[in-house]
């Protein structure tokens, strides 16, 4: 089979340039040649506003998509988690990374630590996040925080929460271990995922190509993790079959054994904590679907 010469699309935090490059490595270590297009999407232009404020949906991938889409780029590498479940007609995903740590990371403060509260955060205490998710969550646990919008790359939600903008902030730990930032200055407290229910997919990278690119397709697919592939494939139908992008208030954590869901009707009511055991090979999307719009 020919190596060629494949194109990589991204975003330019350094984030998603951390995870082109990781991608743009193992394509190289096959003998392909690779090269990385920075594009500007939707969430990266517009800072000032909430992402419930922004129109439409893929605020993270719909310009990389259509560049793709286009012929400008052949591969786009995605937090999977910004993907949506029905992706754009020509478009598939060929394959997903190994899943890095999915759990929450709550950095704060050493003044706003409280070793004898929920999260070991101090009473009333500032918290940023721009998740829907994380913000209904935190309802469940802790009503007494005052939730503020969060937003920009990864470096700059910590020196906003550095620079006394907030008393802590979530984020997920999959970024921070990535880009191998130093955080000792703060508490950092890794949030347990079958309790504070991480995104569909998180942690895990989403690998997209042209669906009629079977060149690029096969040699990316060479770089598919078929465990993380199988287990986030339940995260994912449940996140498809309620209809929701990243402003859903839903968690979704397949450990293995036991799927986690948090759910919430809008990030402005406490989350439900639910879990659906796996019983053998039956499929318990259907329930949790049921269960969920029961609530």
């Amino acid at each position: 089979m020919d190596k060629p010469f494949i194109r990589i699309g991204t975003r330019g935090s350094d984030l998603a340039l951390w995870q082109a490059n990781h991608v743009k490595a193992r394509l190289e270590a096959l003998g392909c040649a690779v090269s990385i297009q920075i594009i500007q999407t939707q969430g990266d232009r517009i800072q000032d506003l909430s992402f419930d404020k922004l129109e439409g949906k893929g605020f993270f991938t719909k310009e990389i998509e259509s560049a793709l889409l286009h012929g400008d780029v052949d591969l786009a590498v995605h937090s999977h988690k910004d993907l949506e479940t029905t992706p754009p007609p020509g478009l598939i995903i060929a394959a997903v990374s190994e899943r890095e740590d999915p759990s929450e990371l709550l950095l704060m403060r050493s003044e706003s630590h409280d070793p004898s509260e929920t999260f070991e955060l101090k009473a009333g205490a500032r918290i940023g996040t721009s998740s829907a998710r994380r913000q209904s969550i935190l309802r469940t646990f802790r009503s007494d925080l005052e939730i503020a919008e969060l937003r920009g790359n990864v470096p700059t939600r910590i020196e906003k929460l550095r620079n006394g903008q907030y008393d802590a902030i979530l984020l997920a730990k999959a970024g921070v271990s990535r880009l191998n930032l130093d955080t000792s200055d703060l508490i950092t407290l890794t949030l347990n995922p079958k309790e504070f229910v991480p995104a569909p997919a998180q942690g895990v990278l989403g690998l997209q190509v042209r669906a009629a690119d079977a060149q690029t397709y096969a040699w990316v697919r060479k770089l598919n993790n078929a465990s993380s592939e199988h287990c986030i494939h339940i995260e994912r139908e449940v996140l498809r079959n309620m209809e929701g992008g990243c402003q859903l208030p839903l968690g979704v954590y397949n450990d293995g054994e036991v799927v986690h869901v948090s759910y919430a009707k809008s990030k402005q009511e406490a989350a439900k904590l639910l879990k659906f055991p796996l019983e053998g090979d039956q499929n318990p999307v259907p329930k949790i679907i049921e269960t969920l719009h029961a609530l």
